[in-house]
């Protein structure tokens, strides 16, 4: 007799069908990747230029986006397409691993791993959103400033692309740091007291981190580094809150 849904029982099944059951989940995720990876195709100059506005803004009058290989708007296009693809199915990808591991997870885990996904995620966003419309123009700004009436700036499609995905990602992934930090404290790695210890080597590590993910300016540095000191505050409270948990 199979146990109800949403119990703490577990249910087993042979080696077989948990490898047929993940055959089809992979394959849902990849034609949902599919399918958004050629709706991004057709429409990829528009996201381009979205995804690039915070470099194309700042282009003086004679300069623009150039590329100097035949296939290399193409393999540029398809790139975004496919970061674009996987975003549209992220959610389907998602919900097909969910559902692959739930059967083996008690109820309260399953509530907890839910809350975990949507935190990591809106952290990720929040992160990427922080990199585009903070971090990005000050980092395009300051090596633009390095054109002037003899030389002029005309950056390569795929490298400015790439530099954008890069920004988007170190960003998103800093501002899982709380998160992180409530997982440590939770299994007892990490102790709240031990990061309040450290408050002065983390103010000294992210002006640092902001001078080198920043021009060289003040201004854009403090942009830079106070939002992630921030995040290591929120972290001490996570921490905390993830201590409480293991030692209850």
């Amino acid at each position: 007799m199979k146990p109800e849904p949403g119990t703490d029982s577990e249910v087993r099944l042979p080696l077989t069908e948990h490898l047929d059951e993940l055959r089809q989940r992979l394959i849902r995720s990849l034609v949902a990747m599919g399918l958004g990876t050629v709706l991004c195709y057709s429409r990829a100059e528009t996201l381009y230029q979205i995804l690039l506005a915070p470099l194309t803004k700042q282009l003086p009058v004679d300069s623009r986006l150039i590329f100097t290989e035949l296939t290399e708007a193409f393999l540029t296009y398809f790139k975004l397409a496919l970061w674009g693809g996987f975003v549209l199915a992220s959610p389907v990808i998602f919900y097909q691993a969910w559902k692959f591991i739930s059967p083996g997870l008690f109820r309260k885990e399953r509530r907890v791993l839910i809350l975990f996904s949507a935190c990591s995620t809106a952290a990720l966003l929040s992160g990427m959103a922080f990199g585009y419309f903070v971090a990005a123009p000050s980092i395009f700004s300051f090596f633009l400033a390095f054109g002037g009436s003899t030389i002029v700036a005309m950056p390569s499609m795929k490298e400015a692309l790439s530099l954008i995905l890069r920004l988007l990602l170190i960003f998103g992934v800093m501002f899982e740091l709380p998160l992180v930090m409530f997982l440590a404290g939770r299994v007892g790695i990490l102790s709240p007291d031990l990061l309040r210890r450290g408050r002065k080597v983390a103010i000294v590590g992210v002006f640092l981190l902001g001078a080198v993910l920043s021009p060289p300016d003040a201004v854009s540095q403090i942009l830079v580094a106070v939002p992630i000191y921030a995040l290591y505050e929120v972290g001490i409270l996570l921490c905390a809150l993830g201590a409480r948990r293991h030692k209850g």
